[in-house]
């Protein structure tokens, strides 16, 4: 099993590139995690609606360059599907036993992903209703992915 976190940015602060690459080395024990930045664009706080859509659609280009061609896609969006922990270790196996072997998450820049970007997903997952920092979500996927294959291999850590 091969796990991609396609994600927009570079971390910039130390403590969540610290969790990043623990979740990353404990996952590697269920297959081999990578980590793929592309570069975001910088935006104006007060951007124009137009400007927001160029950044985004920027973005997505890059992303969209950097999706293997047999990987199976889940965009990072508030709009998609919620699990709870055990529902979201089952969905996993389920992805796993039906024969995908390489899963890419998307996670987008402070905009978030644009509609080609969504499009081309297989699915998405959303973690929450409330909106994180898109750095930080790459901590919470990782632990969530984490916590699934131990669900998945009956080991302790769920709680």
């Amino acid at each position: 099993m091969k796990f991609t976190f396609l994600c927009v940015g570079k971390l910039k602060e130390a403590y969540l590139r610290d969790a990043v690459s623990e979740y990353m080395k404990r996952l590697s024990r269920y297959g081999k995690p990578e980590i793929i930045e592309v570069a975001d664009e910088k935006t104006d706080e007060n951007a124009s609606e137009a400007e927001n859509l160029r950044v985004i659609r920027a973005e997505g280009r890059r992303i969209l360059e950097k999706i293997p061609k047999n990987a199976y896609v889940i965009a990072l969006a508030i709009s998609g599907r919620t699990f709870d922990s055990t529902g979201l270790a089952e969905h996993i196996r389920q992805l796993t036993d039906g024969g995908q072997s390489h899963l890419v998450f998307m996670i987008g820049g402070s905009l978030g992903l644009s509609s080609e970007v969504m499009s081309r997903a297989d699915e998405s997952w959303s973690f929450s209703r409330l909106t994180f920092p898109h750095q930080l979500m790459r901590v919470i996927l990782a632990e969530q992915l984490y916590r699934s294959f131990r669900i998945i291999h009956h080991e302790p850590y769920h709680k």
